[in-house]
């Protein structure tokens, strides 16, 4: 009996300890877990002073980004009141002290205004870039046929717009075109472009000159002038694109040498060098030498 009164007090001292013991670490849990929300809140707060401390030196460089733009525009003399909206900016407008002049910038948008406006721009440029087509293609017309009147100088040919210059004028045949693109072919056929235009050229040269005759079959048919008249090859010659084209180049008025020249020759072909002696150099293009 003594036994078991013993061993119950024994299960009931265990039983306040193991109570005391429980309560023990509950209050140990409730420290740690405030401890750890004030380093929580401590470390909010300093990442609230930082972000502060940051906005306040962004206000302050925009502060002086605003001041350093207001005396630039002091110094310029001229002041300008921006009022801006910061949401949906479209236009702005800037007004002088003294004149009100109004900028109205459009920013670049897909808005139906925008498209508006630029459907009006290309209206209106379509009908220059027409007519500036349109006007090179007549040049280029003009260029690839053959005037009907030739208009001269006494010391040049002249273009068709300037005919009021003119002293007298010719009037051109469909024989004389074929003659001088056959003369053409027959001269210059492995020549240069521009060498085919300068033999055309001294044709003409010698058609305004008073020390030759006066039509351009008299020219080219003139005696011991153009050697491919002398052994035929004039005769059998078929005018190329590139002949005819310079041909109508040239009775435009378009020149590869001067006016005053009125001899070539090919220096290794030619067995006559007396105007190669005795004839003012002009200049060489291909394997022909041009003089006056």
């Amino acid at each position: 009996m003594y036994t078991l009164r013993q061993n119950r007090w024994m299960a009931l001292l265990i039983g306040v300890l193991l109570v005391c013991f429980s309560a023990i670490c509950l209050l140990l849990q409730d420290e740690q877990a405030k401890k750890l929300q004030h380093k929580g809140n401590m470390t909010l707060d300093r990442i609230g002073a930082v972000s502060l401390s940051m906005n306040e030196n962004a206000s302050a460089v925009n502060k002086e980004h605003i001041q350093v733009q207001g005396k630039r525009s002091t110094s310029q003399q001229t002041r300008f009141e921006l009022p801006i909206q910061l949401q949906n900016v479209n236009n702005f407008k800037t007004w002088n002290n003294k004149t009100k002049i109004a900028f109205v910038e459009q920013l670049p948008s897909t808005s139906p205004k925008s498209k508006t406006v630029l459907a009006r721009e290309q209206a209106q440029a379509k009908p220059k870039v027409v007519q500036a087509e349109a006007s090179h293609r007549q040049k280029q017309n003009l260029q690839l046929t053959p005037p009907k009147t030739l208009f001269f100088s006494r010391t040049k040919l002249l273009s068709p717009s300037e005919r009021a210059k003119a002293t007298w004028q010719y009037n051109v045949t469909a024989e004389d075109v074929l003659l001088l693109q056959k003369i053409v072919m027959a001269e210059a056929e492995g020549e240069p472009y521009q060498g085919k235009i300068a033999v055309a050229n001294v044709v003409l040269n010698r058609l305004r000159s008073a020390n030759f005759p006066n039509t351009i079959k008299k020219v080219i048919y003139q005696k011991h002038q153009f050697s491919p008249v002398a052994n035929g090859r004039f005769d059998r010659v078929k005018p190329n694109r590139d002949c005819i084209r310079a041909v109508n180049e040239a009775l435009n008025g378009k020149k590869a040498v001067t006016d005053d020249t009125y001899f070539f020759l090919s220096l290794k072909l030619a067995q006559d060098l007396t105007i190669h002696h005795t004839r003012t150099y002009e200049k060489r293009i291909g394997n022909h030498t041009f003089y006056k």
